[in-house]
């Protein structure tokens, strides 16, 4: 199993649709066997372009801080599990993931959205 979630150094990026590097933790009997950070630098609020990359790279978890409903809806509608509200050292957070321990919420966009539109 791939765990993914947007990555700036070290730590889970919060704003999910801006992030310009996701990490990707592979899983192999419930612990992490290794890591890679891959670029998004071109996809940001890019719906599809994002799920795309996911579904290429073998994802099946996706773990955010805040995320909009569009981007939500686009990652759930291809089958990712989504899983929102998470913050902290990108690893703890995969870690705690695979432990049952992770403290998360149901939060959307949780930053001030100057600037952008929730397309």
């Amino acid at each position: 199993m791939k765990i993914a979630m947007p990555y700036n150094h070290g730590r889970l990026n919060e704003h999910f649709g801006i992030s310009q590097e996701f990490v990707v933790f592979n899983v192999e009997d419930g612990k992490i066997n290794g890591k890679q950070v891959i670029s998004s630098s071109t996809l940001q609020h890019n719906h599809g372009g994002l799920a795309d990359l996911f579904t290429r790279e073998g994802v099946k978890v996706i773990i955010a801080g805040g995320i909009g409903p569009p981007m939500l809806n686009a990652l759930q509608s291809v089958g990712f599990e989504v899983v929102t509200g998470a913050s902290g050292d990108a690893e703890k957070v995969a870690s705690d993931f695979l432990s049952g321990q992770l403290a998360t919420s149901s939060i959307g966009c949780n930053h001030a959205c100057n600037g952008h539109e929730h397309l």
